[in-house]
């Protein structure tokens, strides 16, 4: 789970400033769960290029709540969550030092969707947030105001999760989520499960153990939490949490479950040999189409000069219609056999939303 926040402030001396305004969404790595949304009175002055960045003024804050009024709410919507902000140590900073002040020792775990962005996304010129959804496609409206900012980079942390094909993040969140005992939990495991297409993931305490892909998601897991072979019944004594990413059709589904297969090489998941004859597809350059995770979303295959470049999700239809857009937006994968033939088969028994030449 990950609460996603963006703080506005004072600005003034180090560690002396103070809150004029907090938006978190709290985001259990598919879809937003809770929010909280206040401007709050910090009862100091607002440096005056403060109030031209952002627009905030003392007046704006007068009757605005003080911070002790919604600490509270701030430990309830953050507690057993990570941290993710846009340069994450400024944010934990203010949010531990008005708690200090309050005598409470604010601790969570953090990630910066700035360190982030640099190893998922190298080579660009900056990564600021504005400048970065600008480079995405991302929608960016009310720039230096906490909700515009937060909900920003909401949309920069799902993309950033799609690109993590190492499963860093998701492997970090499940070491700070589940040091829980292991019986009877399997049966609650399976409950939380989405009865959608995708791929999951069965965690030990500190690895991937297993990857699998499911049209129905809750269905593939219970059928290998229902397996009596010693290799399934060892897993079943080491899994400590399962994971998942809805892919809105099976061919994403595929293509994702080979590819982190490939890189991640779990344990459990036995090793296939796959034999493919040559396979071209009909243009040199084509960007697939097809239904995505939720109404309105898209999934993206990019297909450049004969080779498979990567996939993403989409919403819009200046990043889908982008080609520049499209290549920093996308999973990169390799341009195997194994990943032709899924897509080659896929067009072959499917019928995608569109198919774009260019």
């Amino acid at each position: 789970m990950y609460a996603i926040l963006d703080i506005e402030t004072t600005g003034g001396k180090f560690n002396e400033e103070g809150i004029t305004e907090i938006a978190i969404y709290k985001f259990d790595g598919h879809e937003i769960v809770d929010q909280f949304i206040s401007l709050v009175n910090p009862e100091i002055a607002i440096q005056p290029f403060v109030v031209n960045l952002t627009g905030i003024n003392s007046g704006m804050l007068k009757n605005a709540p003080k911070f002790h009024e919604i600490a509270k709410r701030i430990v309830e919507i953050t507690s057993d969550c990570v941290l993710v902000a846009h340069n994450a140590s400024f944010d934990n900073r203010i949010l531990t030092t008005e708690f200090r002040r309050l005598g409470y020792e604010f601790n969570r775990k953090t990630l910066c969707t700035v360190e982030l962005s640099k190893k998922l996304i190298p080579d660009l010129n900056s990564y600021k947030l504005g400048n970065l959804c600008k480079t995405l496609g991302i929608p960016l409206t009310g720039r230096h105001r906490a909700d515009g900012d937060a909900i920003a980079t909401v949309q920069l942390f799902k993309l950033l999760l799609n690109k993590d094909s190492y499963k860093e993040i998701v492997k970090e969140a499940a070491l700070k989520e589940n040091n829980r005992t292991l019986a009877p939990k399997l049966l609650s495991m399976i409950e939380e499960l989405p009865s959608k297409t995708g791929v999951f993931y069965i965690h030990s305490s500190s690895n991937i153990l297993y990857i699998g892909k499911g049209k129905s998601i809750k269905k593939a897991v219970n059928q290998l939490f229902l397996r009596t072979s010693k290799r399934a019944i060892l897993l079943q004594t080491e899994v400590v949490s399962v994971s998942y990413e809805e892919t809105g059709n099976q061919m994403i589904a595929e293509l994702k479950y080979a590819e982190e297969l490939k890189i991640n090489q779990p344990k459990f998941n036995l090793s296939t040999t796959n034999k493919f004859t040559q396979i071209s597809f009909s243009n040199a350059n084509l960007v697939v189409v097809d239904k995505g995770r939720n109404i309105g979303e898209k999934s993206v295959v990019l297909i450049e000069n004969n080779e498979v470049k990567g996939f993403c999700f989409t919403n819009l239809g200046h990043q889908l219609n982008n080609i520049e857009i499209l290549r920093r937006m996308i999973s990169p994968m390799e341009n195997s056999m194994l990943n032709r033939a899924i897509i080659k088969q896929y067009l072959q028994k499917n019928n995608v939303e569109k198919l774009i030449r260019f």
